[in-house]
């Protein structure tokens, strides 16, 4: 950053904190609903209950995020400094959407189809390839990956309609 040079913050420190603690305490509290469930006593012939110990990590998860959260709202605003910028936000959703988008998309046309547009994605938006390249190497990882896993390793993947169809499911 040169001086001079206003950067503009995506999120600053205090909400990022708040975020995250938020975040936690969302996990924990969704531990100990399910451990309260299952139950968090103590049998006398068995021992401790299957929600016994979860429920206790969850009520760890609580308490430090409320901790969190305190230590995160007594920020000063001098210290409030940028958490991430804007710039910085965008490349990280540029692979962040994409890789979110692949792994949704493995479970409805299966691993191969899904790992060829990845592949293609990438190779094309972010690397410029040609798209003689992209389909290429696209095509060519996804006959790789298919007989590495399938053939050799006889590892099913998750496959789709396409696969189906040329009766390699």
């Amino acid at each position: 950053m040169s001086e001079g040079h206003e950067v503009r913050a995506a999120f600053r420190r205090k909400s990022a904190e708040l975020a995250v603690a938020a975040l936690f305490f969302a996990l924990g509290a969704i531990v100990i609903t399910d451990s309260v469930r299952l139950g968090i006593g103590w049998q006398e012939v068995h021992g401790p209950r299957p929600g016994y110990f979860p429920f206790y990590i969850g009520l760890i998860l609580c308490v430090a995020s409320l901790v969190n959260a305190g230590r995160a709202l007594m920020v000063r605003r001098a210290d409030n400094k940028a958490f991430v910028e804007v710039g910085q936000l965008k490349l990280v959703l540029s692979v962040l959407v994409p890789t979110m988008l692949y792994a949704l998309l493995v479970t409805w046309i299966g691993i191969y189809v899904s790992s060829v547009l990845f592949i293609a994605f990438f190779m094309r938006w972010l690397g410029k390839y040609p798209w003689w390249k992209v389909a290429g190497v696209s095509l060519a990882t996804a006959v790789v990956l298919y007989l590495v896993f399938e053939k050799w390793f006889k590892v099913p993947l998750p496959k789709g309609p396409l696969e189906n169809l040329l009766g390699l499911g």
